[in-house]
């Protein structure tokens, strides 16, 4: 742990924790409506310390309301998520950019910016589900799921121990 001594009236103090280190993750889908958002969702959610944005190679014009659904059930509010393009993002910095559709993966940008490390975990695309409103619930659920079990072994297996 990283401590510093704080100066306070021309007395040292105790010492106080330093800087909390941050890890910058991108991550990036087609349309940056789905998969991505709950990533970003379920990321933020894990540790203050990471700092994530999502978007897309093809934004949509709004977050699907099943994938908000989904992620409500778990108690996790994305609804006040806006698809943003990933065109945006190439003149930053990132320590990770992750794609989770195989179309943001062949069609990734170059980025300008460093990049630590670039990964590849890919799900498929709840939002061409067909059906009845449950049966599209049903597929969101299930790619939910599994980005929660993904992305809860990247952090417990990689993220968490670049923070440490």
């Amino acid at each position: 742990m990283n401590t510093r001594r704080q100066l306070i009236g021309g007395l040292i103090a105790m010492p106080v924790l330093a800087k909390d280190k941050k890890l910058r993750i991108l991550v990036l889908c087609t349309g940056n409506s789905a998969r991505s958002q709950m990533t970003e969702g379920f990321l933020k959610s894990f540790d203050k310390n990471l700092e994530v944005y999502s978007a897309g190679t093809n934004p949509s014009p709004r977050v699907n309301p099943f994938a908000i659904a989904a992620m409500k059930e778990l108690g996790l509010d994305i609804s006040g998520g806006t698809p943003k393009n990933a065109k945006q993002f190439v003149g930053e910095s990132f320590d990770y950019v992750i794609t989770v559709c195989d179309d943001a993966d062949k069609n990734c940008p170059n980025f300008s910016g460093k990049v630590g490390k670039r990964l590849h975990i890919g799900f498929i695309d709840p939002a061409k589900a067909t059906g009845t409103d449950d049966e599209k619930m049903a597929i969101f659920r299930k790619v939910r799921d599994q980005i929660r079990e993904k992305f809860t072994a990247l952090y417990r297996n990689d993220l968490s121990k670049k923070l440490a």
